[in-house]
């Protein structure tokens, strides 16, 4: 166990960590020079084509030091956006140390120190590391500064890298063996093995990943699984390197898989224990919390006769994305679909995608929500997803929405930009700290719906991408909220209903109004869109009917013919609206989703 290091590494968003990782795989020769391509341990084409990480990848190195001695490092490389912030938290479960990495063109970045902190929290040894420092426009110096100002340490701990060309590899490498300290555990104890991922195989079944903390696994064991108390015998274990390398058996301190044949999804939980059956241990490994959605969506398969398909489809994909959540849902506009919840946008826009390329799931998703507590005048509080689960009006006491406290960090030159964006989200300014001569942090308390649907995107543009943005859940409050409807000929169409604050209802409503106009077709009879609060009406469009011209056959004669037949096309648009219904396509509940972006 002496020999063994676990580590991963830690950064914000594009500051270049799946490229140094590369770089160390390359160096301790895990991968061949065939086999290597740019961010090798992405392996999905949507991180390529986006060039973020999404999952956290597992691999294991081997590296002599410079004693002559063979080290085994397992490496966790784990993502940068907010939005997968819990897949950090459980490579950081598995870890006894972390590569700070940060940008030596952009300096400490606000996920920098989220991820910093919570590895902290785990009591991890930190290695901070200088990354591009090939780049001409970095800033070696300043950035020094802030990392000292940050963690505490000396200029001579960080250590100057470049994973483009290759600098300051190997002095990361020594620097792991030397300064990371080896698992703690006893082989001989009994098996407590933690489960930090798992991926869905059609051949095979589910393959979970875990971490040893005592015991040893062997091939053939009868293990059990201790939060669902199943059995299964270990068909086979081994160590993750680019692929899957069976092994005899893994002991404590290690990293590997197991696959046992588990056809279910459901049988697997991220966080759980695996144990023997005939030599258990005493408790299960603590540590692990179920993730809290921040936003919630209606996902819906466009064919209705595949929503066995999608659910299929979404038990697979969260053994592979334990953040995501969800319940079946009805929807009298979009039929049977399911409630999801999702860590924030860009999260929800991932597994959509992941649904359609992996699955081949054509879906459909509502506008998102956040969880909204409500006190009813008999003194319950109700938890409310949706808007479709509102009580009546005159049942509701008060509607209390989540609070978020943000972590903007920026240069000075964009703080009053900023500042206008921020309270025009009627945010609260909190502090306001200078890190260094030009950057500055912000802290805001901002209502977690005003920022799930633009305001990421609206604090990149104006700070022409130099801000970075970070969020934790701070509390509920109370908010003056209403239910939007919108109503076609006097029906409400639930999907596209949202709960909103009072200021932004008019705005809103009647942008809705004039895209649905825009989208709806032309019926042979006039068509009401109308935005309402409660009974009363705050905005309407109108489609025009599409006018059939029945007085062509009349040539000549008298006028009251021509009347004849224009009463008798009255009357028969006034049935038609009275039992005639309006179709609203799919791009119209796209629309309302891209409508404030």
């Amino acid at each position: 166990m002496k020999k063994i290091r676990n580590f991963c590494i830690i950064a914000h968003i594009d500051h270049g960590k799946s490229t140094l990782a590369d770089r160390l795989l390359q160096t301790t020769q895990t991968i061949s020079d065939r086999e290597l391509r740019d961010q090798v341990l992405d392996n999905m084409d949507l991180e390529r084509e986006r060039g973020i990480t999404i999952k956290s990848h597992a691999i294991q190195m081997r590296y002599t030091h410079t004693d002559g001695i063979e080290y085994i490092l397992n490496l966790i490389d784990t993502p940068g956006h907010v939005d997968f912030s819990y897949e950090v938290s459980r490579s950081i479960a598995a870890c006894e140390g972390a590569l700070l990495v940060v940008d030596a063109t952009q300096g400490i970045q606000a996920q920098t120190i989220s991820n910093l902190y919570m590895a902290i929290e785990h009591n991890l040894e930190i290695i901070p590391v200088l990354n591009k420092m090939d780049m001409p426009n970095a800033n070696p110096e300043d950035v020094k500064e802030q990392i000292i100002d940050l963690l505490g340490c000396k200029a001579s701990d960080i250590i100057e890298a470049s994973g483009k060309t290759g600098l300051g590899v190997e002095k990361i490498l020594a620097a792991i063996v030397e300064r990371i300290p080896p698992p703690m555990g006893d082989p001989d104890a009994p098996l407590q093995a933690l489960i930090f991922d798992s991926v869905f195989n059609q051949f095979r079944g589910v393959i979970a990943y875990f971490k040893v903390f005592n015991g040893t696994i062997r091939t053939k064991d009868l293990v059990k699984f201790v939060n669902t108390g199943k059995e299964y015998s270990a068909e086979e274990v081994g160590i993750l390197k680019l692929g899957y390398h069976p092994t005899d058996s893994i002991s404590a301190g290690n990293v590997g898989y197991i696959i046992s044949g588990i056809k279910s999804a459901k049988e697997v939980k991220v966080g759980d224990t695996i144990t023997h059956v005939e030599r258990p241990c005493d408790k299960a490994i603590e540590g692990f919390e179920d993730v809290k959605p921040m936003v919630f969506a209606g996902i819906y398969p466009i064919d209705p006769d595949d929503f066995e398909d999608l659910r299929a489809s979404l038990e697979k994909l969260q053994l592979n994305d334990a953040s995501l959540s969800f319940i079946p849902e009805s929807s009298a506009a979009l039929g049977f679909g399911f409630r999801c919840g999702f860590l924030g946008l860009l999260h929800m826009e991932i597994v959509q995608e992941r649904l359609e390329r992996e699955f081949n799931m054509d879906v459909i998703a509502t506008v998102p929500n956040v969880n909204y507590r409500i006190k009813t005048t008999k003194g319950e509080i109700i938890e409310v997803h949706n808007p479709s689960g509102l009580p009546p009006a005159n049942y509701i006491d008060y509607i209390e929405e989540p609070f978020i406290h943000a972590q903007i960090i920026t240069q000075t030159e964009y703080i009053g930009a900023i500042m206008t964006l921020c309270i025009g989200k009627r945010g609260e300014l909190k502090s306001q700290v200078f890190l260094t001569g030009n950057r500055v942090e912000i802290r805001f308390d901002l209502p977690l719906s005003e920022i799930v649907i633009d305001f990421y995107d609206k604090l990149k543009s104006i700070s022409k991408g130099y801000a970075s943005f970070d969020y934790q859940l701070s509390d509920y409050r109370i908010a003056k909220l209403v239910k939007l409807d919108i109503l076609l000929n006097g029906e409400p169409v639930d999907a596209l209903s949202t709960l909103l604050h009072v200021d932004n209802a008019y705005d809103f409503g009647r942008r809705i109004c004039e895209k649905l106009k825009e989208l709806i077709p032309r019926q042979q009879f006039d068509v009401a869109i109308q935005a309402a609060i409660g009974s009363k009406i705050i905005a309407r469009e109108t489609i025009k009917a599409l006018r059939k011209d029945v007085t062509a056959k009349c040539y000549g004669g008298d006028i009251t013919r021509k009347r004849k037949l224009l009463e008798k096309q009255k009357e028969g648009k006034k049935r038609m609206r009275q039992i005639g219904s309006v179709e609203v396509p799919q791009k119209a509940f796209l629309a309302v989703l891209k409508l404030d972006k």
